[in-house]
């Protein structure tokens, strides 16, 4: 791994807090899912371009265009991340929410089996088991709550889906890219594509409240550039299967957060769930890690 004078392993604790905190904005804002994920990549780009094009020009312009064009893609599936997941909180809670969108490392690990050839032990089998039967324990829950809570679920694992592919297909850029080229790009696809959504659907791009602004404007800084942009940063300092243990704290820190700024008392069956899934994924992650570390050795 690379050195830096700055702390990886702290950069990985304060990003886990900063994204704790997305959900908790998109839920605050008084505005349509696909608005809320329009102005939350918007804002990132206005803040993070002006830097990426002081610092990185020249390294912009060499791209080659199948670099460009599998960040497109990236940034494309990251577009469906957000309005999938975003969407989720109208209909579920944010603990079920967050739970199933960060069953990511699933899909990620999976999709290495197959388009990478990466290969998964019977404890990583066992760990997605687990996950699965906790995605089924929330989903019976959440049924009986109400049929909108389980759309909301399976939009929140459509969203983790969503996410996959973009880690995947960015895995192999950030090999020979720096983070500000690569996200920028990432990132404005991703806006140009929630715009086009917007647009279609005629949604309401201004009039909204100074308390709804500001929750777009926190939504970029916080959870997006402190947490999405600073893993990304971390992941050349850190093992991956680090960052994607860590990102499991997410759920608890928003389950912490909406119980106390929105009231959402989680059932059992939701805390039962999202524990079973926590485990499984631990399982599933650590097992994966030990398996490169045995193949690299």
């Amino acid at each position: 791994m690379s050195r830096t004078s700055f702390n990886p392993y702290l950069a990985v604790i304060i990003g886990v807090i900063a994204v704790s905190f997305g959900s908790i904005f998109a839920k605050a804002a008084e505005a349509p899912s696909l608005v809320i994920a329009f102005y939350r990549i918007a804002l990132t780009v206005l803040l993070l371009a002006p830097v990426a094009l002081a610092t990185s020009w020249a390294e912009l312009r060499s791209m080659r265009r199948r670099d460009v064009a599998l960040a497109c893609l990236s940034g494309l599936m990251l577009a469906l991340h957000f309005a999938t997941w975003i969407t989720s909180l109208n209909y579920t809670t944010i603990a079920s929410s967050t739970v199933l969108v960060n069953m990511h490392p699933l899909f990620v690990i999976t999709g290495g089996y197959f388009f990478y050839k990466e290969k998964i032990s019977l404890s990583g089998l066992l760990g997605a088991a687990l996950a699965l039967a906790g995605c089924l324990v929330i989903g019976i829950s959440d049924f009986r709550i109400g049929g909108q809570a389980l759309y909301g679920d399976i939009l929140a694992v459509i969203g983790a889906i969503a996410v996959s592919g973009y880690m995947l297909v960015g895995r192999g850029l950030r090999n020979h890219l720096s983070l500000l080229p690569y996200i920028v790009i990432v990132y404005f696809v991703t806006g140009v594509a929630l715009l086009l959504a917007v647009l279609a659907y005629r949604l309401p791009l201004a009039n909204y409240t100074p308390g709804t602004w500001l929750m777009f404007f926190l939504a970029a800084l916080i959870p997006t550039i402190m947490g999405h942009t600073v893993f990304n940063w971390a992941f050349r300092y850190v093992k991956g299967a680090v960052v994607s243990v860590s990102i499991l704290g997410e759920p608890v820190g928003a389950t912490i957060l909406a119980y106390f700024i929105f009231k959402q008392v989680p059932t059992f069956s939701q805390l039962a769930g999202g524990l079973i899934i926590l485990i499984g994924l631990v399982i599933f992650i650590q097992s994966n890690a030990r398996q490169g570390s045995s193949t690299a050795n």
